[in-house]
Parts: structure tokens; sequence; C-alpha cells
């Protein structure tokens, strides 16, 4: 066991290795190669009931580890989403660590508390979210929807079912292009997946508001409830938007909750040519976006917001008598403003962004990824062989092959042309399906990534575009 006096030669060797890797990311696969078990046949292999000192467990890292990841942090990683680091958050998380604080309540961390009210406000003011809203960190936008859920199912039942259980024949709606968190939030809520009514969407994969207000309709009419509708800003797939405006007015009209996700392209909205996407947001309930997307904050932070805090609290507090410690009403116990009991100081590595980042900073970064992803979908879409299907929007566009006039012969040579570029340790990209066809995901939003990183994606997409080409002879 390490002792206090141990701290500083030790830590010098792990700030070393992070330092090492970090300068050096670059020269491994995007993606890992291993196989499947292979990381547990070589865990087996040194295991050992007795210490070891910890230049050993460096090797392992090194031998073990690193095989073993899919560099999130690298810069030619364009798959699925950015999950973002920066130095800044690596730093908070460190002291995080040292800290190890418990911040359930105000009175066992007061300055978790009083920062995490104040870093949200703060944010809350650069999104141009409405003033009277009140936030509070989430793990994830996954646990922050369930909490909406929740929520809206107290306050439809009058703060009952969380005693007497859930009333039969809710109903949640969002769009076919919704988050698959959303459907199992239904299930966890107790509503029940089946009523989760998935509602069509247009030719930029946004709901239609028309469809939804007859769904509601039609629902009313067969005696269920209407609980809920999840507006998407910046659906996983391709981004789409839905229209907030009308939705919400669908919901006010129908009393029904909003909640919005924008756990991803909410980040955007710090720039001010992308508020239009929240337009209507004053008549919806609660908002939410990852910080650890596209905010260079580590993962897990999630930032949710709601109009009415009182609605969150009643729907969460509950108190024993060891746990009645708080000077009540004068300060906010977060662990009543969500699931868990526990909660981590994230508020600490928010801060450290902010301040050591600047927003402005934070800007520039933005505004450089969405202009390397236009620049990027241009080069695409003049390559002989590609075609840009979707984007760019953001930092985002999708792309495929039109090699062959015959769109399932396409759909292969799309698939292989991914397969080959994530096997190449070049590039890591990502897939969905539009209207059916196998289309390739390319987000280019890694904290560190330059235009030198992503010619050089280009140059291996084209690449192995020619080595595909007599496929289709």
């Amino acid at each position: 066991m390490l002792s206090k006096g141990d701290f500083p030669d030790s830590a010098a060797k792990i700030l070393e290795w992070i330092d090492h890797y970090l300068k050096n990311i670059e020269s491994f696969p995007v993606k890992s190669r291993v196989k499947p078990g292979e990381i547990t046949n070589a865990l087996e292999h040194i295991k050992s009931t007795g210490k070891v000192d910890l230049d050993e467990v460096i090797q392992e890292l090194n031998d073990i580890v690193l095989p073993g990841i899919t560099h999130w942090q690298h810069p030619n990683f364009h798959a699925y989403f950015p999950a973002n680091s920066s130095i800044e958050s690596v730093l908070a998380e460190f002291v995080t660590a040292a800290l190890g604080a418990q911040c359930m309540m105000w009175q066992t961390s007061p300055v978790a508390a009083e920062m995490e009210e104040f870093v949200l406000n703060w944010l809350k003011r650069e999104l141009g979210l409405p003033e009277a809203w009140e936030g509070v960190i989430q793990d994830t936008a996954s646990t922050a929807t369930l909490t909406a859920l929740l929520t809206a199912r107290e306050v439809k039942t009058g703060f009952s079912s969380n005693m007497e259980g859930v009333s039969p024949g809710m109903r949640v709606y969002g769009s076919k292009e919704t988050h698959s968190s959303i459907e199992k939030a239904v299930g966890i809520a107790g509503i029940g997946r089946k009523n989760f009514v998935a509602i069509e969407v247009d030719d930029q994969q946004a709901l239609v508001p028309d469809v939804l207000e007859s769904c509601i309709k039609e629902d009313l009419a067969d005696g269920l409830i209407p609980l809920c509708v999840v507006a998407t800003i910046g659906t996983t797939g391709t981004l789409g938007v839905d229209p907030l405006p009308e939705i919400s007015e669908i919901c006010q009209k129908y009393k029904v909750w909003l909640h919005v996700d924008a756990a991803y392209a909410g980040t955007a909205l710090i720039l001010e040519e992308y508020r239009w996407m929240i337009k209507g947001m004053d008549r919806a309930d609660s908002f939410v976006f990852n910080p650890h997307k596209w905010m260079f904050t580590n993962f897990d932070c999630s930032a949710y917001y709601v109009k009415n805090a009182e609605y969150l609290v009643r729907t969460f507090d509950i108190s024993p008598e060891y746990l009645k410690t708080s000077p009540l009403g004068q300060v906010k116990d977060y662990k009543d403003w969500g699931i868990p009991l526990g909660r981590r100081f994230r508020a600490l590595k928010l801060w450290f962004v902010l301040r050591l980042m600047g927003v402005e900073g934070i800007r520039l970064k933005l505004r450089n990824h969405i202009e390397m992803a236009k620049s990027m979908a241009e080069k695409v879409s003049a390559q002989q062989g590609l075609e840009v299907v979707s984007g760019p929007f953001l930092n985002f566009f999708a792309f495929r092959s039109n090699l062959s006039e015959d769109d399932s012969t396409n759909d292969v040579v799309t698939e292989a042309l991914m397969e080959r570029l994530n096997a190449s340790g070049v590039v890591f990209l990502s897939h969905t399906k539009l209207n059916g066809r196998f289309i390739v995901r390319m987000v280019i939003g890694q904290t560190y990534v330059n235009q030198a990183h992503v010619d050089r994606a280009f140059d291996a997409i084209v690449k192995e575009l020619n080595a595909l080409k007599p496929m289709v002879r």
C-alpha cells in the first residue's frame, strides 16, 4: 500500500505516463484491434494475490490497457459523437479525485453545491436559456431524461405515483430519430415501452408537428394520458432538429410536459447564430445538454435545466433523519434534484474549462470544427464515387458511395469502405441508415483536431475507395 509520503514520486510517474500518452496519441490505431476475450486472457495471466510495485502496474497500462483502448481523444476519432476531454478538464479531475468529496448536500461540501449553482447559471446565460430556469449536473443525458419523465409523471398524477404506483395508459412521444435512451427511460419509469409513440419525421429527419398532434388527439379520444413529448435538438443519427416552436404550442395546448434533449448539439447554443434551435424554449419544461460531448469537459457531466425546480425537488426529496442537517431554505441540496444520493464534484471540471479555456476560446474551437466539417463535406462531395447525403450541419455530415447505379451495391461498397477505414487505424467512423440506405457519419469535434488531421482522413477515404472500385465492375 502506498503511503502519503510516496505520493510525489508516484504521481510524477503517472503524470509522465499521461504526458507521453497525450503527446503520442496519434501513433496508436484509433480503434482498438483486440479480439473479444483477449484482454481477459491477459489479465488472467498477470493476476496475483500479492501486491506489486507501481512500475509493474505502469507496464500493464502499456501492455494491456493501451491495446484495448479505442482512443476517443485521438484527433482522427470521427465516430458517434465527441466525448471530449481537455487538459483543463483533466487537471480538475486530479483535484476532484484528491478531495474525494461526497457532494450530496450543501453541508457535506458547501463549495460543490454553490459552485454547481453558479456555473450552471453562468452557462445558462451563455446558452440563451430562460433566465428563470434552474440547473443541476447529472451524470448523463440518459439519467436527465429519466429524471424529466419521472417529474412529468408525478406532476400529471398530482404527486401520487411515487407512493401509490404508476397510472396505466400514460403516453410519451418523440420522433422516430429520438435517442434509444428515451424508450429505455419510458420503461424504467414504469410507463411501459409500448407506450412510447414514435412520430414520423420529414426529409430533414425532424419530427412532424401535425402527426404529433394527431397522435395526441387520438390517444385522448381513446382515454389514454398524454404525458410528455421529447423534442430532440440534434438527433444522434443525422443531427435533425425538431421544430420547437410548433411542438411547444402543441404541448401547451394539451397540457403535456415538454422535455428538450440537446445532449450533443446543445453546445452549439453558445454560438448566437444557432440560437434559432431553441426558439420556443420558454414554453418547454426541461432541457438537457452534455458538456462532456462537445464542450471539452471530460465524461461525465450533463447539464439539466428545469422551469420549475419545485416540481423536481418534490419528485425526488426523501430525507431520513440523519440527512436533515442542512440550513434548510438557504441552500440547494442537490441530492433532491435527481436519482442518486451520492454525487461527485462535477462542477469543478466545468469551472476549470470555463475559466481556463474561456467562453470565447470555446466559441473559437466550435467555429473551427464547424468550418472544417463544411470544407471536408465539400471535398467529399466533389470526389468521384462519393456523395454527401446529410449535412453539413454543425460539425457533422454523412456520405456514401455512388460508384454504382444500384443502391444495394452502393450499400455494400459504403459498408466495406467504413470497415477498411476503421481497420486501417488511421481514422474511426461510424454509420447509420438513412431512408434504408447505409451511410457513413463523420463528426469533426475532437479538442485538438486541426486541418492536417482532417486532410489525413480525406486521403484515407480516397485511398480505400479506390481499392474498392473493382467491386463495382
